[in-house]
Parts: C-alpha cells; structure tokens; sequence
C-alpha cells in the first residue's frame, strides 16, 4: 500500500475511534518543504472537530489526539475550538500547518474560513514570543 494511502487510512481510523471529523490535514516536517532525510518520517498534522454535544459538556475534555510515533508515521491534530485559541495567540505551527504544500486532507469550505481569518487575528510579536 502507498504511503498515502496509509495516511488517508489512519485518518479515517482516527474518526471512527475518536468520533470526530477531520476537516483538514497536512505534512508538517522536512517533507513538506523538500529538505527530508532518506530516514525522514512523516509529520502528519490535522484538525478536527466533534458532533456539537461534545462542545456543550461541562465537563473538560482533551482538545489533542496524538497517535505514537513510529518509524514512519507521526500524527497528531487539534480541535477547533483549540484550533481558534490558538489562532487568535499566533501560534506558528497553525499557521505552518495552514501554508503546507503538501495537503492529505481538507474541507476547503472551513479551512478557507481559517485562512482568510489568520491574518486578522497575527501579530508578529505575539508569534515572536511564542
């Protein structure tokens, strides 16, 4: 099976396990901008988001889903709601995340909304002490 493939694979397994939908999802290591290593794994990042129920609990519940590592595959992703929070601190990870050539997955509908909202809410001295 091909690598992308593979990718597509563990995300569909990720939504079925966590019950959340994965709206967007890229390379976000040495792959996605050309200098990776013969060793080099991928480094695939993604955001999601729950049925609404999940947002209406009271009760405090993990934002982060993060799959082990292994010699090929790194995969981790944010909820939305984390996702805004931290576009609104100018987190330069989302913001790479957001720029990545390499894209696996994404409702462009939500991730043009993000795109277009991420300059308004930058600041380069909040990314520069980040």
């Amino acid at each position: 099976m091909n690598i992308i493939k593979i990718i597509k694979s563990e995300l569909q397994s990720i939504e079925k396990e966590f019950k959340v939908t994965v709206f967007f999802a890229c390379e976000s290591g040495s792959r996605a901008w050309g200098f990776e290593s013969i060793d080099s794994d991928y480094d695939i990042r993604f955001l999601y988001y729950h049925d609404l129920d999940w947002y209406l609990s009271l009760k405090e519940k993990k934002d982060v889903i993060e799959r082990p590592i292994d010699e090929k595959l790194d995969i981790s992703g944010w909820d939305l709601q984390k996702t805004l929070k931290l576009m609104r601190k100018s987190n330069p990870p989302l913001f790479e995340w957001l720029q990545s050539p390499v894209i696996y997955k994404e409702d462009l509908e939500i991730s043009n909304i993000l795109k277009e909202a991420f300059p308004k809410y930058y600041s380069s001295k909040n990314c520069h002490y980040h």
